[in-house]
């Protein structure tokens, strides 16, 4: 087939149904002096081996982007990931961000509720609110999403161990609102993999925790079909010292164990694919940022049509959400984080990400004011409107470094997929501690070269200043946490509690025979049944992890 002819079929078929589903926006397409942008830039000369590797958007293997359009016909979802203090006080910043123009919701759960614990509990003492919002029952999930129309919102939520929970209190909060499951959008997180390796927002082991993911993927496929039942994340890997191809090899092997499970358990791939979604980390060096993304999107959909067989594009994939890169915010000089922060997200957005959030230039002192969250959304928006990146699809390709450098990322992370396949697999190498092994050296390595002066850190460890005046901060109530445990005791004491211990006796009987836990979670969830009692009666029969 010619050149020409593949070029025609593609505008014949996939753009001109794109279009026809998603018009275009109607502002001009050009520089300014008129120059007029391509919709798609295409080589003088260009073999046939190139495009059959890239393709083109919105065809397989997704090289260049998931749509034919990318953001020509619609711009990522700009989503900022909030929670602090109280569910009050975090519904009144969601609402502000949904003022200032963001358009989607990303909800922080303080440390206490992503590790299965009630507000009250020993183990929760000096944490509750401090690093995203407290929830405990179903009471502070209504407040939460208090006047937010859930089924004109997508919601992201950031829970992993307690998944199952927290995705029953939001279907019963939509439920009151009147919003039926089926017509809810959004993503849980869910990647408990990752947990074990980075985060350590673990509560069971790996196989019951496989479990309650797969449960997930049953009950949403047969109710809540719009929703991302799992956000595969290699955000946190990133974010704990690995490369860039570290990063994408340990996320994609989190993937092949999270279908493979679900295969397993008798789920048919194409019904559950489509609903998997990938969260990355974007980090400074951009070129570097634009490959990764750009060889993780080939990679999953090889994986997908050669080893699973998929039959459907939508299962080969992969749309992803980005967030800028946590670790690399400096406390000195926080100003120079916002320039750090434009950086990732342009890479972010030409690497053809789906959503985005950008961090706050206050991050590395604390959870970031208005001011600076609004700072950080106004970044995507002077990106979308004004930049000029996001009116041609794939700018970067064709570009003899970013196609090496693809290439070379992808090579890499297939090579440490398949070490990770003769050890075993992903669980047996969390257990033995090999992927753990692989990311503390890349960490220990980047370390080393900023002590040594060879990586160069702005206003770190170069271009040093005496500060003197203290950035303005957001501080923490302490009585955020007292206030916090009256109200759980205050929905302990109002509910029906006998109803409440009937629920728990039910998720007990139902856990203990391995039956789907989605429904009697959340019946426990109506009964106003909290977040630590369910996982209390989890851990009695799954246990705990110990690292």
């Amino acid at each position: 087939m010619s050149k020409d002819k593949k070029f025609s079929d593609w505008q014949k078929n996939e753009l001109a149904a794109s279009l026809k589903r998603f018009p275009e926006r109607k502002e001009e397409f050009s520089l300014h002096g008129g120059v007029e942008i391509p919709r798609l830039a295409l080589p003088e000369t260009i073999d046939d081996n190139y495009r059959d590797r890239l393709g083109f958007p919105g065809q397989y293997p997704y090289t260049r982007g998931v749509q034919p359009t990318m953001y020509r016909g619609r711009f990522w979802t700009m989503r900022q990931y909030a929670g602090f203090s109280s569910a009050a006080e975090s519904n009144k910043r969601y609402r502000y961000l949904l003022d200032q123009g963001t358009t989607g919701l990303s909800v922080a759960f303080d440390l206490p509720t992503q590790i299965g614990y009630d507000s009250d509990d020993s183990m929760s003492l000096g944490e509750v609110g401090k690093v995203g919002v407290a929830i405990d029952t179903l009471a502070d999930m209504e407040m939460l999403f208090k006047d937010i129309p859930l089924d004109k919102i997508s919601t992201s939520m950031t829970i992993n161990s307690p998944a199952i929970v927290l995705l029953a209190m939001y279907v019963v909060v939509a439920e009151k609102q009147g919003v039926t499951a089926d017509k809810l959008r959004g993503t849980i997180q869910n990647d408990v993999l990752k947990e074990y390796v980075a985060r350590g927002t673990y509560i069971f082991p790996p196989r019951p925790s496989l479990g309650l993911i797969t449960d997930i993927f049953q009950w949403c496929f047969a109710n809540m079909p719009l929703f991302n039942t799992i956000s595969i994340s290699g955000y946190h890997i990133r974010e704990a010292g690995s490369t860039a191809a570290q990063e994408v090899a340990f996320t994609l092997a989190n993937g092949i164990t999270y279908v493979q499970t679900a295969l397993d358990a008798g789920l048919e791939l194409d019904h559950f694919a489509k609903r998997l979604a990938f969260f990355f980390n974007a980090s400074s060096n951009l070129l570097e940022e634009v490959a990764k993304f750009r060889a993780a999107r080939r990679l999953w959909a090889r994986l997908m049509k050669n080893r699973f067989q998929a039959r459907k594009p939508a299962s080969m994939m992969m749309r992803f959400h980005t967030q800028t890169a946590g670790s690399s915010l400096a406390a000195q000089q926080i100003d120079n984080n916002i320039v750090r922060v434009t950086i990732q997200a342009l890479a972010a957005v030409f690497g053809g990400t789906q959503s985005l959030h950008t961090n706050s230039r206050d991050e590395a002192l604390s959870l970031p004011t208005e001011d600076s969250v609004r700072t950080a959304l106004r970044t995507q928006q002077i990106i979308a409107h004004e930049s000029g990146v996001a009116d041609t699809v794939d700018p970067f390709a064709g570009s003899y470094y970013i196609e090496q450098l693809t290439d070379s990322i992808e090579l890499a992370a297939e090579d440490l997929i398949s070490k990770i396949e003769q050890k075993g697999g992903v669980v047996s190498c969390i257990e033995d501690g090999f992927i753990q092994r692989q990311i503390e050296q890349a960490a220990y390595d980047y370390q080393k070269e900023i002590e040594a002066g060879q990586r160069v850190i702005v206003g770190v460890n170069k271009f040093q200043i005496k500060e003197e005046d203290k950035p303005e901060l957001l501080r923490m109530n302490p009585a955020v946490e007292s206030a916090q445990i009256a109200a759980l005791q205050k929905v302990r004491y109002e509910r029906n509690d006998d109803e409440a211990q009937a629920r728990l006796a039910t998720l007990k009987v139902a856990a203990e025979s391995g039956s789907n836990l989605m429904e009697p979670i959340i019946a426990a969830v109506r009964a106003y049944v909290s977040l630590g009692e369910i996982c209390t009666v989890l851990r009695k029969i799954f246990g705990e992890y110990r690292d």
